[in-house]
């Protein structure tokens, strides 16, 4: 799971947490799995049935690499939805560099291919932030900040909850 004010599942670890009774189905998409005996509406929001601790240290995944970086390219800057973004290795793994927090970063894929099998000095690509490892608490700011309209209208309802409600969200009480 990633942290992204709630978490994420990819629809196969939903569907398999469904299978083992982990999780209570929320909300589901209109899309549909099947097997020749089976249909289900893939589920779009669901509960742990049990509180799960975080860890301290954020899983290691693509998806929360881009939002440390916050969607946006470590070389040039652009911002872009996730499936136009690439990580890199900053020191490449032909001269070493491992697929670790400390050496990836978000590119996109025009800087990605522009830098290759080489360094930032050596492509004359300085980077805009160094890799680290973030907090979980980072990752959850930035996932706040992730734009409304990329998010699946299903799950509106469960996050942004902590913004002005609208409408009569500006009355006084005394009145």
């Amino acid at each position: 799971m990633s942290y992204f004010p709630l978490s994420l599942l990819s629809w196969q670890d939903a569907v398999k947490a469904v299978f083992l009774e982990r999780v209570h189905i929320v909300s589901e998409y209109d899309k549909e799995v099947h097997s020749p005996s089976f249909r289900m509406r893939l589920p779009s929001v669901v509960a742990l049935k049990e509180y799960v601790n975080l860890d301290r240290r954020p899983a290691f995944t693509r998806f929360n690499v881009f939002l440390r970086d916050s969607f946006s390219c470590q070389y040039c800057g652009v911002h872009e939805r996730s499936e136009n973004l690439t990580f890199d290795h900053v020191l490449p793994r032909c001269q070493g560099g491992g697929t670790s927090w400390e050496n990836i970063v978000t590119a996109c894929q025009r800087c990605n291919l522009d830098k290759g099998g080489r360094s930032p000095t050596e492509a004359r690509m300085p980077l805009m932030a160094w890799p680290r490892c973030p907090s979980v608490h980072e990752l959850n700011a930035n996932g706040k900040g992730y734009p409304p309209n990329y998010l699946h209208e299903s799950w509106r309802d469960f996050l942004y909850w902590d913004t002005e409600l609208e409408g009569e969200a500006n009355v006084s009480l005394l009145e």
